[in-house]
């Protein structure tokens, strides 16, 4: 119980502290949207000229010059090419033990049709997913319309799966149950999303779709997905806020719907969400799902994060919650080279044994 109380004492001394004064952090501190460095308006998959740019010559702790080695996205006039790789090693306390894991390798295209309209694609030649649709900016303040096979916008889009606003931890999906929300990589949905900039710092989207994991055809209802995001300056401090809902078959009917928020301020941000879910973890119980992220850069390509994450499967029944503290480093060595040691800590009643260390390299372009 002490160990609870300290970690809701920590989380809450971050937002008491700093409340007053893609990743969604780096675009927090920079002041941007995911639109000014991806193509993909909601962020994710391939960069654009500024993201790559970015993680070449920005990013990162030694960038090579262009007189020494020159690099390039482009295959063409038009056709962009990108490329994400995951693997790690994971020690195990619980089971004693290491092992090597690949995680993800993603292979990225940009075909821009027109000056408004791109065709974006994505193939992970490890887990053998893809995504593929088409993006039209047709709306006015480049407002959009999107088309194919994509995973919907809700909440805050982190790298790491595994906190339980996403997808939580895949192996306890796969040995038949549920660990977070449904945004891990494997899902994806085959529909339409509009995209609204209400103002310049405000943007609304909505999707219809049905899960394609399901691999069924006219068997499955729509999945419905709306998000409303804010993310106004106070001169440098930036700020996010906002709210998502989701009614989603997986394969039973699910409603989730949450609020997040985040500040940033130079080297320093922080990122929240708290969601609520009735039939996603157990059919007919409400759950609810927790995270706080506070970063900030140590020095040039190396950045220091901690995450809090959390997880009442069941809300009527007491003491079932899992609670885990992650911290680690963020070392973007050289250009699209990021090494990432985590230690994480594992708070659950009763008390179990699992904590576990990673050592994960990111390679990407």
């Amino acid at each position: 119980m002490k160990k609870y109380l300290f970690i809701l004492a920590f989380i809450q001394l971050i937002l008491i502290f700093n409340t007053a004064s893609a990743l969604p952090r780096f675009a927090l501190r920079l002041g941007d949207k995911c639109i000014d460095c991806h193509y993909n308006p909601t962020g994710g998959i391939i960069r654009s000229e500024d993201g790559w740019n970015f993680g070449k010559n920005i990013l990162s702790l030694i960038s090579p010059r262009e007189q020494e080695f020159a690099m390039t996205p482009k295959i063409g006039d038009n056709i962009s090419f990108g490329l994400d790789y995951r693997t790690q090693l994971l020690y195990s306390s619980e089971k004693k033990r290491a092992d090597f894991q690949q995680m993800t390798g993603g292979i990225y295209t940009n075909v821009g049709l027109a000056n408004n309209i791109n065709l974006l694609g994505r193939y992970d030649f490890i887990n053998q997913i893809w995504e593929a649709y088409g993006v039209a900016h047709i709306f006015p303040n480049n407002g959009y319309i999107k088309a194919g096979s994509f995973q919907p916008n809700y909440g805050i889009r982190l790298d790491d799966h595994t906190a339980y606003t996403r997808g939580g931890d895949m192996f306890v999906l796969f040995t038949g149950g549920r660990q977070g929300l449904i945004y891990n990589p494997y899902y994806t949905e085959a529909g339409l999303e509009a995209g609204f900039y209400i103002s310049d710092f405000a943007m609304l989207t909505a999707s219809a779709g049905a899960n394609v994991s399901t691999n069924r055809t006219l068997t499955k209802n729509p999945t419905y997905t709306a998000r409303l995001e804010l993310d106004p300056q106070l001169g440098k401090v930036g700020l996010l806020f906002g709210g998502s809902y989701a009614k989603a078959e997986i394969p039973q009917k699910a409603d989730f719907y949450g609020g997040f928020l985040g500040v940033g301020y130079k080297r320093f941000s922080l990122l929240g969400e708290f969601d609520f879910g009735k039939n996603v973890i157990i059919d007919g119980q409400k759950s609810n799902f927790a995270m706080a992220e506070a970063s900030y850069i140590i020095t040039l390509g190396l950045e220091a994060v901690i995450r809090y994450d959390r997880l009442d499967p069941n809300t009527s029944i007491d003491k079932d919650e899992l609670q885990r503290v992650v911290v680690g480093l963020e070392w973007f060595i050289y250009s699209f080279v990021e090494i990432r040691p985590q230690y994480r800590f594992m708070f659950e009643d009763p008390s179990v044994k699992n904590d576990s260390a990673v050592l994960q390299f990111h390679f990407w372009y």
